[in-house]
């Protein structure tokens, strides 16, 4: 059972990600990036704030807090993870700005953002992490079935966005493997350091490089909420609890369902047409995924 808990945490973390996609292109039509990422961060570390004061609570009420963790011990773990979050999330958010018109923007993002599932292995294999051949197999089935559900019209072109999203895909892998450098640590407390700073620096951009206007802020409150609390707080958490017992590799693979849980929702919820094609791309992503979930890892063990 512990060894499906990482890989089911994981899988929730990308449906909450993927029903996310619509409140972020909601959001990304009213706020500019910095001043988006700032809100959502901040609401994340109140959420998250309130979650480990709630749980300070019950543990000292049933007299479980034995050996509490110094919040101080974690600073430099959340420190990284926060700032390899900030070129993750922000480097997507202005790829896809890039993008011209009629240029399939969130296709190519959605492809080139999931190139992380290559570039986490392949860094690995560089540190002299020897990986297991199934693995490979599901990265490679991962990656074509990515390319069938984003990419219908293929690369005609190269465009400043493209540049941005591989970019963003980089910072995605450092953010991955710095999460993995944390996994003895108390997650929840990571989770609210990580998005204090990832906030912060937001914050910084926004005054320097945005003019932020709260009332645009109020006016766009639930697609701010729904990524700050669900997308963010818990959404980010879980993957932090889950990586605990997955290989980087592994994880990147199941994350990358958040594409195609994105297109489900637009299927089944928006109404919007799938072609074979794109189906065919879902499906190989999913059999990826069980493939990778289900190969041991040391974690697991």
């Amino acid at each position: 059972m512990k060894k499906l808990k990482g890989p089911l945490l994981l899988l929730i973390t990308t449906m909450l990600w993927g029903l996310a996609f619509t409140a972020q292109s909601s959001a990304a039509d009213k706020i500019s990036s910095f001043t988006f990422n700032t809100a959502r961060c901040l609401l994340a570390a109140v959420f998250m704030s309130v979650i480990l004061i709630f749980r300070k609570t019950v543990r000292k009420l049933s007299k479980k807090e034995t050996n509490p963790v110094s919040f101080k011990s974690l600073i430099p773990g959340g420190i990284l993870c926060g700032v390899t979050l900030f070129f993750g999330m922000n480097l997507q958010q202005f790829g896809i700005a890039a993008y011209p018109e009629g240029a399939a923007a969130s296709g190519r993002a959605g492809f080139l953002t999931a190139t992380y599932v290559v570039m986490i292995p392949i860094v690995q294999r560089i540190m002299g992490k020897k990986l297991h051949p199934s693995v490979i197999a599901a990265v490679i089935g991962c990656i074509i079935g990515m390319y069938l559900l984003c990419m219908s019209g293929g690369f005609d072109s190269i465009y400043l966005g493209d540049v941005l999203e591989l970019l963003c895909a980089v910072g995605f892998t450092s953010y991955i493997l710095a999460v993995d450098r944390c996994a003895d640590k108390d997650g929840v407390m990571i989770s609210c350091i990580q998005f204090i700073v990832c906030g912060i620096i937001c914050g910084i951009c926004m005054f320097i490089f945005e003019k932020p206007d709260m009332n645009v802020i109020l006016e766009a409150w639930l697609p701010v909420v729904y990524a700050g609390i669900v997308s963010s707080g818990i959404g980010y958490t879980l993957q932090i609890l889950g990586q605990k017992d997955t290989e980087p590799t592994v994880a990147s693979i199941i994350m990358s369902l958040e594409s195609v849980f994105a297109a489900l929702c637009g299927w089944l919820v928006l109404g919007e047409t799938l072609s074979p094609r794109e189906l065919i791309g879902c499906a190989l992503v999913f059999i990826s995924v069980l493939a990778a979930s289900l190969i041991p890892s040391k974690k697991a063990d």
